[in-house]
């Protein structure tokens, strides 16, 4: 049943991945001068409304199957809380490059969107932001502090 699970977080897992990039591909792509002709383009519309629709209960299904997964050992509280876990290497470094996308994505919508004239959008915007900057802060401080010795 494990591999059950495993494939699933992984399946899920590509596919929120996979329609994040697609809504944003065809939200960006036709803001472009190369590609300002599928600005007019309804399918391609259609595509940057309708594939954030997938990558929340994609992202959903990832976590419940990591979670359900006994091979994997993923707690609720590793779901939240990134690094708690022993795991080494290329798994580690992506999620820790969700950092950069964050910075990037957050720029983005500084530096060229609209939609942050309003309030609605703005508020939740910028105290996501200034939460994820505090925590990232303070896990970077604990992690440059020397380890303290028991006695």
């Amino acid at each position: 049943m494990d591999l059950f699970f495993w494939e699933l977080a992984r399946a899920s897992g590509l596919a929120a991945y996979a329609a994040l990039c697609i809504a944003v591909l065809t939200g960006i792509a036709p803001r472009t001068q190369l590609l300002s002709f599928l600005a007019s383009n309804r399918a391609v519309r259609a595509l940057h409304d309708w594939t954030p629709w997938i990558v929340i209960p994609a992202a959903l299904t990832h976590v419940v199957a990591l979670l359900l997964d006994a091979t994997a050992k993923v707690g609720v509280l590793d779901v939240f809380v990134p690094f708690l876990m022993s795991y080494d290497g290329a798994w580690q470094w992506f999620h820790r490059l969700s950092y950069v996308g964050f910075v990037t994505l957050f720029l983005h919508a500084q530096l060229s969107g609209t939609d942050l004239t309003s309030p609605l959008i703005s508020v939740p915007t910028w105290a996501a932001a200034i939460a994820i900057g505090y925590y990232a802060l303070e896990r970077a401080g604990k992690a440059l502090q020397p380890a303290r010795v028991r006695t």
